[in-house]
């Protein structure tokens, strides 16, 4: 028996791929599935089953692809209603692969149709469970993100969820291995630990949502307390994940076409295209093209993707360093963003030697702020991370405007004097700076470094004090 998981960082994404004497199972693959191909050919092992976890919100499964590809059969759990063809789970319902069995537990709550399996080995001994969004390490998945779908409050979704963690999960033995659906950085969830596996005892004795003493009312409050806004893409991929998609081969066809800058140009203009500047924010705030918004490849790209460009069909060209324009395309569809029409052929060079207008981005390292900082009787800047981060600990001075909500912030930018932006590293404030300009804000300085830097000096930080403290 074999079991992998394939993790994606940039989705915070563990796919699950599970063989046994010949026979392979594949957990909420991801949309391109070559990778579980290759691996079952190495094997020479055919995959069986597709098995999806519960429809998902965050990113576009490949379970249409791969069953296209092997005539695997896609099955979902209790509840699920799809538009193509799929097999249906009862609870308790058993699949035998290979030499071990996969078991179906209806666990509804973040979803009604939400489903964990759990693998017997070949001495009939339960192995693992995969969780999907039912639970997490140090956490459980969100119950406000199928409130309209289920027509239930998310407050009846939590006690749903309750009960399946009560009554399905943790009667499991402590031994047995918990492989997940997401780790820390999802959205869909609040309190992630950084590990991606771990035993149901650790769980029970770490993830506050299975302590043995918590009433289903403690469980509510706990569980829907602090939640932010889901992002706005996230009903889209749950329709895509339902009804069905393009191919992944036609997108990577479409969205790698080649185009001089006259031609990008034009195609930019003519469809209202947004044109995505991938490459590291350093090299953005150097030179771009004038419009262009900056989310790098190297950071979380498809969910800053998904959470700033509000209409998955939005046409997209980019800018891409050389040899990774395949990737973003890919990246992109990951989260459903399918309508890529091109990139620009030779990259950003190409457009400046073709001496076209391009802009900049004026930045300054921490250390410089720190001398303006110093002197200025007044000054104004702007924090672009999380409120909770804010909140931790900031500059005395500094608003808060997260970048997930930096549309909605507009109005409180300078529009003459010049203000700083800055986020932890670099990368978040770089997307915010160019989500600014495009708006036609251009009296914006970046802080190198982010706040991380500007910890390393002589400024003196607010450090959160709790409004009953004061």
């Amino acid at each position: 028996m074999k079991i992998e998981q394939i993790y994606t960082g940039c989705l915070a994404q563990g796919a699950y791929y599970i063989e046994s004497n010949g026979e392979v199972a594949i957990i909420d693959p991801l949309r391109e599935v070559q990778p579980y191909l290759d691996k079952a050919e190495k094997s020479n092992a055919k995959i069986k089953y597709i098995l999806e976890t519960h429809f998902h919100a965050d990113f576009v499964s490949g379970h249409l692809t791969l069953a296209e590809k092997t005539g695997a059969k896609i099955v979902y759990g209790p509840n699920a209603k799809t538009s193509f063809d799929s097999y249906i789970a009862e609870d308790n319902e058993v699949f035998q692969l290979g030499n071990i069995k996969i078991k179906v537990l209806h666990t509804p709550g973040h979803t009604m149709e939400s489903t964990t399996y759990l693998l017997v080995d070949e001495n009939e001994k339960p192995e693992a469970i995969f969780t999907g969004d039912t639970l997490f390490l140090g956490d459980v998945g969100r119950p406000d993100l199928a409130q309209k779908a289920a027509s239930m409050t998310q407050e009846e979704l939590a006690g749903t969820l309750y009960d399946s963690l009560r009554n399905k999960i943790m009667p499991l033995d402590n031994s047995i291995t918990v492989y997940p659906g997401h780790g820390a950085g999802s959205a869909c969830g609040k309190n992630m630990m950084k590990e991606t596996v771990d035993t149901l005892g650790n769980q029970k004795e770490m993830n506050y949502a299975l302590r043995e003493d918590m009433s289903k009312e403690e469980f509510i409050e706990e569980v829907t307390a602090g939640l932010a806004p889901p992002p706005k893409y996230f009903p889209l991929n749950v329709k895509l994940n339902k009804d069905g998609y393009e191919s992944i081969d036609k997108i990577i066809n479409r969205g790698t076409r080649a185009l001089s800058p006259n031609e990008f140009e034009t195609a930019a203009n003519e469809t209202g295209a947004v044109v995505l500047d991938v490459r590291h924010q350093d090299h953005y705030a150097k030179g771009h093209i004038p419009g262009s918004i900056f989310i790098g490849l190297d950071g979380t790209f498809a969910p800053w993707v998904g959470a700033l460009i509000a209409d998955v069909k939005q046409p997209i060209l980019l800018v891409t360093d050389k040899d990774r324009e395949e990737e973003a395309v890919i990246r992109l569809s990951r989260v459903g963003f399918d309508n890529t029409l091109g990139y620009l052929q030779g990259g950003f060079d190409a457009w400046k030697n073709d001496a076209k207008e391009y802009d900049q981005v004026t930045s300054v390292s921490a250390a410089k702020f720190e001398e303006v900082y110093k002197e200025s009787q007044q000054i104004n800047i702007y924090d672009v991370r999380k409120p909770n981060e804010y909140l931790s600990e900031r500059i005395p001075e500094a608003e808060n405007t997260p970048l997930d909500f930096i549309n909605e912030h507009l109005a409180e930018f300078p529009s003459k004097n010049s203000f700083y932006v800055h986020c932890a590293g670099g990368y978040r404030s770089m997307i915010a700076a160019s989500i600014l300009k495009k708006r036609g804000i251009h009296n914006l300085i970046n802080i190198e470094g982010g706040f991380d830097e500007l910890k390393e000096l002589d400024i003196k930080m607010t450090d959160f004090v709790c409004p009953s403290t004061l």
